[in-house]
């Protein structure tokens, strides 16, 4: 069997092009070099293992042997796995937008000088033959070749041209020292998020259409500051409500395994692009547990209480269950596609479902998911509940329990049947990144729902990145096979800095407060623009690209900057460490100009925003075990998400600003609002009052 250079890498992604009769190169001096020595331009094509349209157009194209024989005569061909590389993404995401002033995805196809490894040409996904209005790829090809042999010295002068634009557009727009920060963008982001809410099916925008769960997160934020104004931000929690209600009900959420797709082609959440994403259901995670505990006091929400906490529970196990490596850490991703046809694994015809339930149960669960509907997939039914269990009970006069029971029972009857199916194909690489979404998701939900489960899980991916993925003092991106390797980027850092300050609320570990430090400083040397504030998305220390990535924004994850800032500033109030908090202060200020343009597109770097205006109450916990366990779970009971609480044990040892909140009896807590701290308090009323 033919193989190219691929065969050596460790992605899954680019071992499944390692056979394809193109001679593809991983990104590296060897083919850039060979670029330049051959002065043939360098076609880039980065995709990702679970991508449907990177499998459709490498079965009609790389796999192809007359495409690939066009190909390897006129270019150098490269091929990225955009999650193990996702600078290389990032830069050239945005230099698509910049020459076609539309929007990328992945496959991403584009047409580099072999100088310097600037654009000249870009797509995305492209036919073999004529079709969606776009030219066949060997056309393509053909004339991309001809134009760059017969216009170089054109090209050079569009590349420098090119360079100055992409290098401004990372610049700051204004000089951050100047600003001053306020609660305006604050209540921008809420109303432009309710002017481009669906009122009908929940959501922002319409097909296709995506979770955007930090823009929930950040309407919760807001509801919760408003808790003691005259007026409370309703409006913004039944929006929230609203929209995680359809998701969980929509065809988007996987009601025989749990877990999520990564987003709908529809407006209705009905029907997903059918891959998995850890990092969706990282955050999935976190945001239905922390809805839940919103609204767990309002006796009017109570089904509402029931769908959302069955919904983060069964996303727990899912991914416990399927995405779980035996080392402890997390998997990247589950493909769309099983048999070469995307959804083929979960979708059912209503004879089948018919035949597996009892006559009891079938009506119910036809009821509850539209088996009597038109066929809404390919000729087949995919599930997405039609009616709420208190709509079936009503419908059939049952009791919402009994129905409840035999509606959990159908669903483990063909989730049983179903994985006797071929399943899709699992991306096993480990990314630090996701894994630490993975496991602030998975602490939160273990705290809220009593779930130690869970937050062993957390612990022990922990414990896997400490061992495996922090080498020398710095972190690595990627794992697999047995090999880690791959410099980290500020995801890395920012989005575990923040992940171990989660777990540290649910449990306390010396070694892990440590390791946070160790983090937070590695992330400043690394990372930190010094002079114009902010964080780099590459190391000083990463290989020269053709620019250096400083983004702000969100998009399916949080911003790393606003991540990092917000992580730094509750680690700088909980030690006392003024380099946190300034580095925190200055990142904010260097994303000023873009927060305002528009807020709700920096929904992380609101976070930091909201604690520098509102400064986080920290309460730290000293004493026996058995008091420590209630007094946190006192304090932990409500949504709070400016109050940190530290349960810390006698025996701990501490930095000296921790240390020096010392044990008074079976139980003492202090209670510190920014670098304030009221005296001690041993009376568990007394700092229920002063926590309102």
């Amino acid at each position: 069997m033919q193989t190219n250079t691929l065969i050596h890498e460790t992605s899954p992604y680019l071992l499944q092009h390692a056979h394809n009769p193109v001679a593809w190169y991983p990104w590296g001096e060897t083919a850039l070099n060979l670029a330049k020595q051959q002065n043939k331009p360098i076609l880039l094509s980065i995709g990702y293992s679970a991508c449907h349209w990177c499998h459709v157009m490498a079965h009609e194209s790389f796999e192809n042997a007359e495409t690939a024989q066009l190909m390897n005569e006129l270019f150098i061909n490269i091929k990225v796995d955009r999650e193990e590389r996702p600078d290389l993404d990032k830069i050239y995401q945005t230099a698509h937008q910049m020459l076609t002033r539309r929007g990328g995805g992945w496959p991403l196809t584009i047409f580099l000088s072999p100088k310097d490894q600037h654009p000249f040409f870009s797509g995305t996904y492209f036919p073999p033959e004529p079709r969606y209005g776009m030219p066949p790829f060997r056309e393509v090809l053909q004339k991309l070749s001809k134009f760059y042999q017969e216009n170089q010295t054109q090209l050079e002068t569009q590349n420098r041209t090119f360079s100055e634009a992409l290098a401004q557009y990372a610049m700051p727009f204004s000089d951050g020292d100047q600003v001053e920060i306020s609660i305006e963008p604050l209540n921008q982001a809420r109303q432009n998020l309710e002017d481009s809410f669906d009122e009908n099916t929940g959501g922002f925008g319409g097909a296709p259409k995506f979770p955007h769960l930090p823009s929930i997160e950040r309407i919760l934020h807001h509801h919760h500051l408003t808790r003691h104004q005259a007026e409370i931000d309703k409006e913004g929690l039944q929006l929230a409500i609203f929209s995680l209600k359809k998701m969980a009900m929509g065809g988007i959420y996987d009601h025989l395994g749990g877990g999520f797709c990564r987003y709908s082609v529809d407006e209705f959440w009905m029907i997903p692009h059918f891959e998995k994403m850890l990092y969706d259901n990282a955050q999935f995670l976190t945001i239905y547990s922390e809805i839940y505990q919103v609204i767990q006091a309002d006796d009017s929400l109570i089904m509402e209480q029931e769908l959302f906490q069955r919904t983060a529970l069964e996303t727990a196990e899912w991914v416990l269950r399927d995405m779980r490596a035996p080392e402890g850490g997390f998997y990247s991703s589950i493909d769309a596609d099983s048999e070469g046809e995307e959804g083929k694994f979960y979708v059912w015809t209503p004879q089948q479902v018919e035949k597996l339930l009892d006559c009891v149960e079938y009506p119910l669960f036809a009821y509850q998911f539209g088996l009597s509907r038109p066929a809404n997939f390919e000729e087949r039914w995919h599930l997405h509940a039609h009616h709420e269990r208190t709509e079936v009970a009503c419908k059939f006069e049952l009791n919402l329990a009994e129905v409840s029971t035999k509606l959990d029972s159908a669903r483990h009857k063909l989730l049983q049947v179903r994985n006797t199916r071929i399943p899709p194909h699992r991306d096993e690489k480990i990314l630090t990144s996701w894994n630490a979404l993975m496991i602030k998701g998975l602490a939160k939900t273990g705290q809220i729902f009593a779930r130690q489960d869970f937050v062993i899980a957390a612990e022990q991916a922990l414990d896997f990145i400490k061992k495996t993925l922090w080498v020398d003092g710095r972190l690595l991106a990627t794992y697999q096979g047995g090999q880690a390797h791959l410099n980290a980027y500020l995801d890395d850092y920012a989005f575990l800095l923040d992940a171990v300050l989660t777990l540290l609320q649910v449990r306390w570990r010396d070694e892990d407060l440590q390791f946070a430090m160790q983090l937070a400083d590695a992330l400043l040397i690394e990372f930190m623009d010094e002079t114009h504030g902010g964080f780099y998305f590459t190391g000083h220390s990463h290989e020269m690209l053709i620019t250096r990535p400083k983004s702000y924004s969100d998009d399916s994850l949080p911003s790393g900057n606003g991540m990092a800032a917000f992580a730094l500033l509750r680690l700088g109030y909980l030690l006392g460490e003024t380099r946190y908090l300034e580095a925190s202060e200055r990142a904010v200020r260097a994303a000023w100009s873009h927060i305002l343009q528009m807020p709700d597109a920096h929904c992380a770097m609101l976070l930091a925003v909201e604690s520098l205006l509102f400064e986080p109450h920290i309460v730290i916990l000293r004493g026996t075990a058995e008091k420590l366990a209630f007094w946190q779970a006192e304090c932990q009971q409500n949504y709070s998400p400016r109050k940190l609480c530290f349960a810390i044990p006698e025996t701990a040892v501490l930095p000296e600003v921790l240390a020096s909140k010392v044990s008074q009896g079976d139980i003492v807590a202090y209670l510190c609002t920014g670098m304030q701290c009221q005296p001690p308090i041993t009376s568990l009323e007394k700092l229920r009052e002063m926590m309102v």
